[in-house]
Parts: structure tokens; C-alpha cells; sequence
């Protein structure tokens, strides 16, 4: 009988040791992005917020770099499914399906939705000699000089060349598109006037308004920007193009098979870091929108993204845009 209980209670010590309470050891928050840039900051201040509600377990960011976006993202499909590997990453979820004829992950099928994080908004700006001063007079000459209008971007794929493909099939206007290896090129050029316009992420941007260095025409909001230095910049909504919204929105996933009980635990420290002061504070710093309704829900986030694949994919099927 002692030998009997002996094995049993060294049973259940074993069990309780395979069962550990999630989490039992660090997490890393894989960032498809070099480090440094908006979805490396966003990830890094998340990564804050949520360790307080894990019981201070640590997270660490891993910075997967390439190909836009995919080398990251690919890294995570792949990762083991036990919820200590995790993505943040941002639009480039549901515009690298358009953008990539052959992808080695299915954004639908091999991973799992924790919800959204951000909202970061964009400007329309121009380099500082362009004659026009309002969007209606930016409108009238783009109109008159077409393809003449150098608007540039970060890379194939990247946030400002979204913004800037929709912003031409809304003008129904075709521009010459001038991309650059980054952001930081893109508008050093804009600001020595080789480029005409850039449309980019208020985290990139916010500076460059505020010093006056760049003339801004736009918000692509619906609604006008509570940030101090852009809250005078119209919508482009209010300017005439109706409904024109693009954000650059980031998320947090798991891989495809993540236990439940682990997702609900990631989920539950996704929306208390979403609640804490310092880390809306640190975002609306940076012109981002904390994102505070359902999309923090799997369920809806997912139905979001799948609803910004069929948004995104017969503009950049008519544009001719790929990525391969």
C-alpha cells in the first residue's frame, strides 16, 4: 500500500509539474521589424504593460527583420504553440496576402487572434515648396500635373505605400511612386524636395509637422486628431474624398493551436494593458489610438482583418502591385 500511495503521490507531482500555471517562464514577442521603429515601440511598451498583469513574468522582443514583414511572421506560424511565442505586428497581416502570390503561413489558418492594440493614424504631407497650401489647391495640381507628381513611400508593402496606392485610386490619378529602403529616406528627400508628397504614419510625422519642415494637407481619419500639433489638420473625409479611413493598426497573435486557457490568459493581459494610464499615455504620445471596442475580441479582430484583405485586394490588383 506505501509503495502504492509512494507512486501515486510522485504521479501527481509529475502532472502538476507538466500543468504549471501559464506563464511559468519568459515570453517573446516576436516584431517582424527592426528595431526602433513604431511596431518595435508599440510592441515594446505592450510588452510593459503586460507583464503586470502576468505576475511580472518577463517578455522579451525579438526583432525578425525581412521581407516585409514575412520573416517574421512565418517564424511565429512555425513557432511551438504553448503561448511563449507571440507576434505583434501590424496592417502588413492583411496586406501581405494581397501583396504576395506564394506566402509560407496562411494569415486565416495558422494563427491564433488575441486582438488589436492601436490605431496609428496618417498625414498627407508635401515638401516644404510646393505652391499649394490647402488640399483643394494640392487636389487641382496633382490634377493638372498626373504623373508628373513624385509621391513617394517607405518600400513595396510598407504603410505610406498603401496609404499612397489608395490615396491615387481615390483621385483616380496616376502619380509616380517613388519608394525608398525606410521612412527616414523618404521624407529626407521630401524635405530636400526630390519628392513632392508622402503619406505616413503620425509617428513619423508628428515631428516633422510640428517643426513646420513639411507642408501638411491631411488626416486619414474620420474624425479630426486630438494630438496638439495636428488636431487644426482636416480629414480627408471633410475635404471631399468620403469615407477615406486608412490607419495602420497593429495586433497581437499565437500560433495555431495555442491551448484555450492559455489564449484566454494572453487576452486578459492584452485588454488590462490596454486599460493602463502609462501605456495610453505612451501611445497617444506617439498619435496612436488606443483601440477600446470589440476588436479586442478574437472573434472580431479576425472578422476585421479578413475584411481588410477583401478592402486592400482590387486596389492593389488594379495598381499591379506585388511583392514577389
Amino acid at each position: 500500500m506505501k509503495k502504492i500511495l509512494a507512486f501515486s503521490l510522485s504521479a501527481l507531482a509529475a502532472s502538476a509539474a507538466l500543468a504549471q500555471a501559464f506563464p511559468s517562464k519568459p515570453i517573446t514577442i516576436v516584431v517582424p521589424f527592426a528595431a526602433g521603429g513604431p511596431t518595435d515601440r508599440v510592441a515594446r511598451d505592450l510588452a510593459e504593460a503586460m507583464q503586470k498583469s502576468l505576475n511580472g513574468t518577463t517578455i522579451v522582443i525579438d526583432n525578425a527583420a525581412g521581407a516585409g514583414s514575412t520573416i517574421g511572421t512565418t517564424k511565429v506560424a512555425r513557432a511551438k504553440n504553448d503561448g511563449y511565442t507571440l507576434l505583434v505586428t501590424h496592417v502588413g497581416m492583411a496586406t501581405t496576402p494581397v501583396l504576395y502570390r506564394k506566402l509560407s503561413y496562411n494569415y486565416e489558418t495558422d494563427f491564433e487572434y488575441l486582438g488589436m492594440i492601436n490605431d496609428v493614424p496618417m498625414t498627407l504631407i508635401g515638401r516644404p515648396t510646393l505652391e499649394a497650401n490647402t488640399f483643394a489647391e494640392l487636389r487641382d495640381w496633382i490634377g493638372k500635373n498626373g504623373n508628373k507628381v513624385n509621391l513617394g513611400n517607405a518600400g513595396i508593402g510598407s504603410a505610406s505605400h498603401l496609404c499612397g496606392t489608395l490615396f491615387q485610386s481615390e483621385l483616380k490619378v496616376e502619380m509616380t511612386t517613388v519608394p525608398y529602403k525606410g521612412t527616414a529616406p523618404a521624407i529626407a528627400d521630401l524635405l530636400g524636395g526630390q519628392i513632392d508628397l508622402l503619406c505616413d504614419q503620425t509617428t513619423n510625422t508628428t515631428a516633422q509637422i510640428e517643426g513646420k519642415k513639411v507642408k501638411p494637407y491631411a488626416v486619414t481619419m474620420l474624425k479630426r486628431l486630438s494630438t496638439p500639433a495636428l488636431k487644426d489638420i482636416p480629414t480627408l473625409d471633410e475635404q471631399g474624398l468620403k469615407n477615406f479611413q486608412v490607419s495602420i493598426w497593429h495586433a497581437l497573435y499565437a500560433p495555431k493551436g495555442t491551448p484555450a486557457d492559455v489564449l484566454k490568459t494572453l487576452n486578459e493581459a492584452l485588454k488590462s494593458a490596454l486599460k493602463d494610464p502609462d501605456f495610453v499615455r505612451k501611445q497617444e504620445g506617439l498619435g496612436a489610438i488606443v483601440i477600446a471596442d470589440k476588436r479586442v475580441d478574437p472573434a472580431e479582430h479576425k472578422k476585421f482583418v479578413q475584411s481588410e484583405v477583401a478592402r486592400f485586394g482590387p486596389v492593389f490588383k488594379a495598381a499591379g502591385i506585388y511583392a514577389d
